[in-house]
């Protein structure tokens, strides 16, 4: 028998201007605005309501900026230590290339062939300039759930969501490209079952 995963509790960052304006953020390090401050700790809330054991919880986080605040913001939230909690590298966004700061609009104007593709396949399209595809992150997620040992808490953006529930729940990679990942709420994971609270 195969065991079963341990439940990840996926908590996409707050807020930031560039989400505010539809710009493509990807790996460009940007700040949480304030409603990105205080969606950061209703998650934190949201966590401690349905985890009642969440002081035992693993916590690991991208190292952008955008994910440290969001964790330590929900960390402190629910009374833990906010700096308590790993980084973990593979678990960045995936970077856009040289569309990156742009907003959807501008690249259907400034590239509307390549913009095109991508629509036709957002999972496997690659964007020029050493963009990555939900398929080349979903390869680099991947390793992340092989090394995780207990219930954990993982702070990080909607791409790392879209290929976490791909990998974890089977959902279809046009499904998943296309899905909305909330800022402030929880998805949590749980074997091949995923539920947003």
């Amino acid at each position: 028998m195969i065991p079963s995963r341990p439940t990840i509790y996926f908590i996409r960052h707050g807020e930031t201007d560039w989400n505010l304006e539809g710009r493509l953020q990807g790996q460009k390090d940007i700040p949480l605005n304030d409603l990105g401050r205080v969606q950061a700790e209703e998650a934190g809330r949201r966590l401690k309501d349905i985890a009642p054991h969440y002081e035992d919880l693993a916590y690991v986080a991208s190292p952008m900026r955008r994910t440290r605040e969001t964790m330590e913001l929900l960390r402190a939230a629910i009374g833990l230590h906010p700096q308590s909690y790993r980084l973990d590298e593979r678990l960045v966004e995936l970077t856009f290339g040289s569309w990156e700061g742009m907003t959807w609009k501008e690249v259907r104007r400034a590239e509307p062939q390549l913009a095109a593709l991508r629509e036709r396949d957002k999972w496997n399209y690659v964007p020029p300039g050493g963009g990555e595809s939900y398929a080349m992150l979903k390869d680099r997620i991947g390793p992340v759930l092989d090394d995780l040992t207990r219930d954990t808490v993982i702070v990080a953006h909607g791409g790392v969501a879209r290929a976490f529930l791909a990998l974890c729940c089977g959902v279809s990679s046009r499904q998943a490209a296309s899905m909305d990942i909330w800022q402030g709420r929880v998805l949590v994971i749980e074997g091949r079952n995923h539920r947003w609270v």
